[in-house]
């Protein structure tokens, strides 16, 4: 299957080309002919699978066909939310790449800078906005952007929206969106409030579905170390050693714990940036340009901020610390394993995390080798928790700590690349 069997009109299939793309992803394929038809869209998959190309080209091809007069004279015809400035920045990329050759004008709309050249994109005329909920309601607000026309609406990262905590400021947008229009809405996993959003404003939509949904790549390796807390840091700084680590994406929980690893990883000689939410706009693009040309070896992030990290040749995440929602784990992991290519996902597990590694290991379906000959083996004396529900943050009861892990948890055969 190539993009011309598609469909893909010349001057999107010559843009598509100069990007090196030479034939879709399953994604891409399954999901661009319903929406050229004008069918709304469900599509649940994994961040990598190419699906900013699946909504993106069909987009500029219908509106493309549909030019609307002189650029000062347009309107939003298309409005992509997706959660995150990064994010935001790359989907705005994506669109002007694909549609370089068709004229169309895109206007990325976020927080965390001045709103002045926003606002100056959108009295310019834009056919497309790709958009965070925050600034773009500030925008509404100020009545400096006009929804009334828009006729293609995509939601992305929907599930990340609920996480976040702007599921409102969504169905803010939504009720100031014509009620007549094509809806395509990307999501990794369907918890029920993402269910119900669904009935909601889709209209007997096409299902596309890539890989089930909480399922891990397989050219990723994965393995755990059980570690004490206060050695973490020693046992990362002792695994980074390792000069066949490329590049390596470590994820914290908090923003205060990025900024402690990278400080210790300094001291070390290891180059490392942190980004988060407490990091000026700036700040973070930097430190991802650093990280994306090998300036700098280390990027350590937390799930926020790491939403729209876009890397084809990263290989290895670190879960610093485990999540204790195991479709974060998912999402963490699947940063590296791109394009065809092998990853390793190393996470360590202090005492208090090993209810989160067995709901992991229950989300996935597999059993997360061990990794036992290391300098900083976890001290234990008790049996770890029950387990926890996949969906239940705890905080489990403190063990002593006197002796050595022994054989308690179960080894599976380290995976192959």
């Amino acid at each position: 299957m190539t993009f011309k069997e598609l469909n893909i009109i010349p001057a999107i299939l010559k843009a598509l080309s100069n990007e090196n793309y030479t034939k879709p992803t399953p994604i891409q394929e399954q999901a661009i002919p319903p929406v050229l038809a004008g069918r709304d869209l469900l599509g649940c998959a994994q961040t990598g699978t190419g699906k900013t190309a699946a909504f993106a080209v069909p987009i500029i091809q219908l509106l493309s066909q549909q030019q609307s007069g002189k650029p000062n004279h347009r309107h939003v015809r298309s409005l992509i939310l997706t959660p995150t400035r990064e994010l935001a920045l790359q989907i705005i990329d994506s669109f002007q790449a694909y549609g370089k050759y068709t004229g169309l004008r895109c206007c990325a709309v976020f927080g965390g800078v001045s709103q002045i050249s926003q606002e100056r994109s959108l009295k310019q005329g834009a056919d497309i906005v790709v958009a965070t909920p925050g600034r773009l309601i500030d925008l509404m607000n100020q009545k400096l952007i006009d929804l009334q026309h828009v006729k293609i609406f995509v939601l992305d990262e929907a599930d990340r929206m609920l996480d976040m905590g702007f599921i409102h400021d969504v169905k803010r947008i939504i009720a100031k969106i014509p009620k007549q229009k094509q809806t395509l809405f990307f999501s990794a996993t369907m918890p029920p409030e993402i269910s119900t959003m669904v009935k909601s404003i889709l209209v007997n939509p096409v299902k596309v579905e890539i890989t089930p949904v909480s399922s891990t790549a397989d050219k990723i390796q994965q393995c755990v170390y059980f570690v004490d807390k206060g050695n973490k840091q020693k046992l990362l700084i002792d695994l980074l050693q390792d000069k066949s680590i490329a590049s390596a994406l470590v994820f914290t929980r908090t923003k205060h714990g990025a900024d402690r690893v990278v400080r210790e990883l300094t001291k070390a000689n290891i180059t490392a940036q942190a980004i988060h939410g407490n990091k000026s706009q700036n700040a973070r693009q930097n430190a991802l340009s650093n990280f994306k040309s090998g300036v700098t070896r280390v990027l350590v992030a937390t799930d926020i901020a790491a939403r729209g990290i876009d890397i084809d040749e990263l290989s290895h995440v670190f879960n610093y610390n485990l999540p204790n929602i195991p479709e974060t784990y998912v999402h963490r992991i699947g940063r590296t394993g791109r394009a065809g290519l092998s990853g390793t996902a190393i996470s360590f597990c202090e005492i208090e995390e090993i209810p989160y590694l067995k709901d992991i290991q229950k989300v996935i379906g597999k059993s997360i080798s061990e990794v036992k000959d290391h300098p900083y083996p976890m001290l234990v004396t008790t049996p770890p928790a029950k387990e926890a529900t996949p969906t239940s943050p705890r905080k489990p009861k403190p063990f002593n700590k006197k002796k050595p892990m022994g054989k308690s948890f179960k080894s599976a055969p380290p995976r192959k690349a």
